[in-house]
């Protein structure tokens, strides 16, 4: 069996509740360029899978595992007077602003990750000023040593080219390296990528949605050190 030296993470249902992060940011998001129409407002969530009224993803909503790029180009078309650029904009503006819920406290088990001689690292599909403004508030940027979003210059997920630039970056070949994420962009990139593909349940799927695509399915990834101490014995 192959050690895993690495571990890749997801950022948004993986290392920060997915509920509590882009709940609040798609009422501020949807409610601002609305022009503060509710009905408008209504609208433009039901386009995204976003119900303003119940404060509630779809499980399909392309803000699950979309890039900002494409839930824009979703909500162009409704939104005319904004141009696509300028949309991209006030998404992510809004999106560094989002409040971050730590799946468990991230300090701490990061650092038992690193104590462990880990490389650790960061592949979301957010935009990468937001991602490193969320992993900044919480004090973990430094911990990492790759942080990408789709803007990177590596593409998004489910293509594997975050995902190679992170084994690259390292000097690790990608089946030494575990992906660890919420949903199946994040898997099907692991598996693209030639890496173990480690799903959690702290996003909006299930454990039926993600098992067929993943090595191992864990509550949260607090249960990382118990599961790699497993692959060792």
């Amino acid at each position: 069996m192959t050690v895993i030296k690495a571990l890749l993470f997801d950022k948004d249902g993986t290392l920060f509740d997915f509920g509590a992060t882009w709940q609040a940011w798609a009422q501020a998001f949807l409610t601002r360029i609305s022009g503060d129409d509710p009905d408008r407002a209504a609208a433009l969530g039901a386009a995204v899978g976003f119900d303003m009224a119940a404060n509630a993803f779809s499980r399909d909503s392309i803000v699950i595992a979309g890039t900002p790029g494409e839930v824009a180009a979703v909500l162009s078309p409704h939104v005319p007077e904004l141009s696509l650029e300028g949309l991209i904009d006030v998404l992510n503006t809004e999106a560094a602003r989002a409040p971050q819920t730590e799946v468990t406290p991230l300090v701490p088990l990061l650092g038992r990750l690193q104590d462990r001689g880990l490389r650790l690292g960061v592949a979301t599909n957010d935009a990468e000023a937001p991602a490193r403004a969320h992993l900044d508030k919480a004090g973990v940027t430094q911990m990492f040593d790759f942080i990408a979003g789709f803007d990177s210059g590596f593409g998004g997920k489910p293509a594997a080219g975050q995902l190679l630039a992170f084994a690259a970056h390292v000097g690790l070949q990608p089946s030494e390296i575990a992906m660890i994420g919420d949903s199946t962009h994040d898997l099907l990139a692991a598996e693209a990528a030639g890496m173990m593909r480690i799903a959690v349940l702290t996003g909006l799927a299930r454990a039926d949605d993600l098992g067929p695509y993943a090595d191992a399915v864990l509550p949260d990834i607090s249960h990382l050190p118990r599961w790699l101490d497993d692959q060792t014995r």
